[in-house]
């Protein structure tokens, strides 16, 4: 397994990433949805990673910098038919080592409330989030969980 920054132009990796965007249009209200299309991946506060197995592509993740002290995980995802084989916890884990490397002390996501994203919740909490506020520009809202983790500056 092989974790590297992305330019977001392989075709494998846009129909990752419209795959991620239709399932969030399935499972919240269209005003609450808050994944990011390729065209917001590519701004220059937010630094986007794949994670491949020879050719095939196991998942994605994002880090956007919200502040010089605070990050935030944005469009984590594996395909459906490829789950399971530790690609999220590893893409995880360059963002939360690249928000140390970065100087961040917080470093936080929304995710859904949806069922379905159980395994998600169970992932973040494995590492140490924890269920916290709305923060930056999100409001309270049913269909979102906010979670936060407290980082050790430099610690990478």
């Amino acid at each position: 397994m092989r974790i590297e920054v992305d330019d977001l132009t392989r075709p494998e990796v846009l129909d990752l990433l419209r795959e991620h965007l239709a399932n969030m249009h399935e499972l919240s209200p269209p005003e609450q949805v808050f994944a990011l299309d390729v065209t917001k991946l590519r701004a220059p506060d937010i630094t986007f990673w794949t994670v491949w197995d020879g050719g095939a592509l196991l998942g994605c993740g994002a880090l956007k910098e919200l502040g010089p002290a605070h990050g935030e995980v944005k469009s984590m995802r594996t395909p459906k038919a490829l789950r399971r084989r530790g690609a999220g916890r590893a893409v995880l884990a360059q963002i939360v080592d690249e928000a140390c490397r970065r100087g961040y002390e917080r470093l936080s996501l929304e995710t859904g409330s949806h069922p379905a994203f159980g395994a998600a919740h169970a992932l973040y909490r494995s590492v140490g989030f924890s269920d916290c506020g709305p923060f930056g520009s999100y409001r309270e809202n049913e269909n979102s969980v906010f979670m936060s983790l407290r980082l050790s500056p430099g610690a990478a």
